[in-house]
């Protein structure tokens, strides 16, 4: 395998429907870094969604997301044995679909809530980190990240505030 490209667990393949929830299409399996690659397919995933559906649609997926995520996290989870795969992005794409849900479909707003989503999902200040150490399972990886999402969105309100509305 390439050391851009991580490995499957044994027993599953790039064509399992848990693969493919679990690591979004393969975006979680690119490294360096899979977790800003899942945001940011999650974000060209957004954008059609947003302009055709509005916020309703985004909120849909981001709910079904959600939902799928935690199928298949949980098999996923028991396939590598790992409490939190890296390559497990349906986290990051639930969250990043709440954030697009609530910003307007545009260029400079998407890539607010992108740059807003990555910063608190990796600083993971409170209560974040500490619900990824409490919660276990495929809970504690997916919902940290809607967390971190609800701080993205009332950033990025404040900066867009800020900016825009002088």
């Amino acid at each position: 395998m390439s050391r851009f490209i991580t490995p499957l667990p044994y027993g599953l393949r790039f064509a399992d429907p848990i693969v493919t929830v679990a690591t979004f299409g393969g975006s979680g399996l690119l490294r360096p870094a899979p977790g800003t690659w899942g945001s940011l397919a999650a974000v060209f995933a957004a954008w059609p969604l947003g302009v055709i559906g509005g916020p309703v649609a985004l909120s849909i997926a981001a709910v079904i997301a959600f939902l799928a995520g935690l199928w298949a996290t949980e098999k996923y989870i028991a396939a590598s044995g790992n409490h939190d795969p890296s390559e497990v992005v349906i986290d990051e794409v639930a969250a990043m679909w709440l954030v697009m849900a609530a910003l307007p479909p545009t260029p400079l707003a998407y890539l607010l809530g992108f740059l807003c989503f990555r910063l608190y999902d990796i600083w993971k200040p409170w209560p974040i980190k500490g619900i990824e150490r409490r919660v276990s399972g495929e809970m504690g990886v997916m919902v940290d990240d809607i967390v971190a999402a609800i701080y993205a969105i009332i950033t990025a309100w404040i900066i867009g505030i800020a900016l825009f509305s002088v």
